[in-house]
C-alpha cells in the first residue's frame, strides 16, 4: 500500500504503539486522583507528556499546555471560553478564506451569539495573503484573529508572524491553527508571540483522540472553563464551585492518559528524527512529486507554481474525471489519497471547484511510492474511456 493521506492522519511508529500498550499494562489508573503508587505513576506519565508538548513548541511553562481531543476541540475551547466572554456587538473576528472548518464554525457561532462580525482575509490564485489584505482586514474593530499556519488544501505557509504582529498592534489576540505545521517544521510559540496555538496528535504520529492547546497564562487564568465536572474543581458546594488551577481547569473528567503518553512517545520519535530533516525530506518528496505530475498534461495542480509553495501537500485535479473517481481508481491499485472538499468548502467555492484530490507526504514516504502513485494516475483516464 502507498499511503499519501498524511495531512489527514499519519501512520504510527512501533514505539508509539508500544508506549500506549505499556501504559495500560503497567500504569493503568486515573491520573491526578489517587495517592496510591499506580495513580502516581499514571500522573507522572501524563504530566511528562505535557512537558514534552511544551518543549516541542517552545512554551515557557508546561502549565500553559491543555490536553484536548484534537485541534477542533482546542479551537472550540477558545471560542467558548474566550470568544463568548470577550466579544460584543460590533467587534470583528478575522480569519482567512482557506481555513479548515474547525477554524470557521466556532467563530461563526461566536459571531451569532455575540453580534460580532466574521471577516475573511482573501488570497491570490497561488494561495498567498498579501500585506495589503492583512493591513486592511485587521482593524481597530478586530478582537480575534485566527489563522492556519499551513493550509490543509494548498499547503501554503501563511505569514503568521505578520498577522500576529498586526493583531497585537490593534489590541486583538492571535490564534494559530498548528495542525498542519507542528508535525513538519520547528515551531516556537514564544518567538511567534501567538496567544493560542492548537495541534492534533494524530497528524504527528500519535494516537487519534489526543491534541493540545497552548495559551498564554494570563489569558487562561481569566477564562472560564469550557467543560465542567470531575477533576477540574477545587471545591464544590451545593450552589457553587471553585475551579482547579490551570491547566486542570480545562481538563474535565477522566483524561485520555494513554493518548497523552502516545503523544509524548511520538514527540520523542520526531525529535529522534529531527524536524530539520523532516522538513528537508518532505520538500524533496514534494518536489519530486510535482516534477512527475508535470509529465501528465491532464493534471492541474491547485495553488502555487513552485514546489516550495506546497508544504507536504499537493492538491490537484484530473481533467474530465471527478476527484472521487480518481481516488477510487487509485485505491484499486492500493494507492491512498484524499478526495473531496477537505473540510474547506469556502476555499473550494472561492477557487471555483466542488472537490479536488489531495496527495500528502510525510518523511517516511519514498520516491518509489511516488512513482507508483504517478503510474496509477496514468491509468485513470483510460479506465473511464478517455484518451491519455
Amino acid at each position: 500500500m502507498v499511503y499519501l493521506d498524511n495531512a489527514a492522519t499519519t501512520q504510527k511508529p512501533r514505539q508509539v504503539n508500544e508506549a500506549v500498550t505499556r501504559f495500560y499494562e503497567e500504569a493503568n489508573a486515573n491520573p491526578l486522583r489517587g495517592v496510591y503508587d499506580l495513580s502516581v505513576k499514571a500522573t507522572e506519565a501524563y504530566e511528562s507528556a505535557r512537558e514534552k508538548v511544551a518543549n516541542l513548541i517552545g512554551a515557557k511553562d508546561a502549565s500553559e499546555i491543555i490536553f484536548t481531543r484534537n485541534t477542533t476541540e482546542a479551537l472550540n475551547l477558545i471560542a467558548y471560553s474566550y470568544g463568548l466572554s470577550h466579544l460584543h456587538e460590533g467587534d470583528e473576528i478575522v480569519i482567512t478564506i482557506m481555513e479548515h472548518h474547525s477554524n470557521i464554525l466556532p467563530w461563526q457561532m461566536v459571531a451569532r451569539q455575540t453580534g460580532a462580525k466574521l471577516v475573511y482575509m482573501m488570497i491570490d490564485k497561488e494561495g498567498r495573503i498579501s500585506p495589503e489584505e492583512i493591513e486592511t482586514k485587521i482593524t481597530d474593530r478586530t478582537k480575534i484573529v485566527s489563522i492556519g499556519y499551513v493550509s490543509n488544501v494548498m499547503g501554503v505557509l501563511n505569514p503568521v508572524e505578520a498577522v500576529i504582529k498586526k493583531a497585537h498592534s490593534v489590541g486583538a489576540i492571535a490564534i494559530v491553527d498548528g495542525a498542519q505545521s507542528t508535525p513538519h517544521m520547528k515551531v516556537d510559540v514564544t518567538e511567534l508571540d501567538c496567544d493560542f496555538y492548537a495541534l492534533s496528535g494524530h497528524k504527528m504520529l500519535a494516537p487519534m483522540g489526543i491534541g493540545a492547546l497552548y495559551g498564554k497564562m494570563k489569558l487562561l487564568l481569566e477564562m472560564p472553563p469550557f467543560l465542567t465536572g470531575g477533576e477540574m474543581i477545587e471545591y464544590v458546594e451545593q450552589q457553587s464551585a471553585t475551579f482547579a488551577e490551570v491547566p486542570h481547569k480545562f481538563e474535565a473528567g477522566t483524561v485520555n492518559a494513554g493518548g497523552a503518553v502516545g503523544l509524548g512517545a511520538a514527540i520523542d520519535y520526531i525529535n529522534s528524527i529531527g524536524l530539520d530533516y523532516i522538513e528537508k525530506r518532505e520538500a524533496e518528496l514534494v518536489k519530486y512529486m510535482i516534477e512527475r505530475m508535470g509529465e501528465l498534461p491532464y493534471i492541474e495542480i491547485i495553488g502555487g507554481s513552485k514546489p516550495c509553495d506546497h508544504h507536504g501537500i499537493v492538491t490537484f485535479m484530473v481533467k474530465d474525471v471527478h476527484p472521487h473517481d480518481v481516488a477510487s481508481i487509485l485505491d484499486e491499485q492500493h494507492v491512498c489519497i484524499r478526495a473531496g472538499h477537505h473540510c474547506a468548502q469556502p476555499l473550494l467555492k472561492f477557487l471555483g471547484v466542488n472537490a479536488t484530490d489531495r496527495a500528502s507526504v510525510y518523511f517516511y514516504n519514498t520516491e518509489e511510492e511516488i512513482d507508483r502513485f504517478i503510474d496509477a494516475l496514468t491509468k485513470v483516464r483510460g479506465y473511464l474511456g478517455y484518451g491519455a
